[in-house]
């Protein structure tokens, strides 16, 4: 492990901590279990409202329950420090074969860059999928580059494999078509 991912660990770890400490104060205020009026209470209230208090109006423009918004913070907060740890470990991974393949000419390179393809658009599918299950669909600000690099594999096999019920086979065998094409060319390279 990198000084970078210990340190990236460390923020993520603190970042968690303290996310949970902020959901703490507003749900102890919240439930009364503090006067939300007395002087323990606005201190609580002074430090838990500015970062909760956007998540409540989300929650409320969509149908959620405001009472639950510190809670919805600590699980952003580490969904969001999962994925950035994940994303410094692949960069990192990337790095070292990137660094080892330059050395040995072409064919690594053009390994190398398979595997890149084929872990965005894993990467891109698994938006799309998770994304599409949480009311972000194609016109969404942040989906239009992930449709944008899954389209053209999904749309021909949606219209060849029928959803079943609410389940939609086309990202699973889109992934099972990334995953047969990266296994030939690195067989052929």
């Amino acid at each position: 492990m990198s000084e970078l991912s210990a340190i990236a660990r460390s923020v993520v770890f603190g970042a968690f901590s303290l996310s949970l400490l902020v959901a703490l104060a507003a749900w102890v205020v919240r439930t009364r279990r503090v006067s939300p009026f007395g002087p323990w209470g606005r201190a609580l209230r002074s430090v838990s409202d500015p970062v909760v208090a956007p998540i409540e109006r989300t929650l409320v423009r969509t149908g959620g329950s405001p009472r639950h918004a510190g809670w919805w913070l600590v699980i952003g907060v580490a969904v969001l420090g999962v994925v950035l740890l994940t994303l410094l470990d692949w960069l990192e991974l990337l790095w070292v074969q990137a660094t080892g393949a330059v050395g040995g000419g072409l064919v690594p390179l053009t390994r190398v860059g398979v595997t890149v393809a084929y872990d965005v658009l894993v990467f891109a599918l698994f938006v799309r999928v998770v994304g599409s299950w949480l009311g972000a669909f194609r016109y969404a600000r942040g989906m239009r580059v992930v449709y944008a690099l899954t389209d053209w594999l999904v749309e021909p096999l949606r219209r060849v494999l029928p959803p079943v019920g609410a389940f939609d086979w086309s990202p699973l065998a889109a992934w099972l078509v990334l995953w047969v094409l990266r296994q030939l060319l690195l067989t052929l390279i």
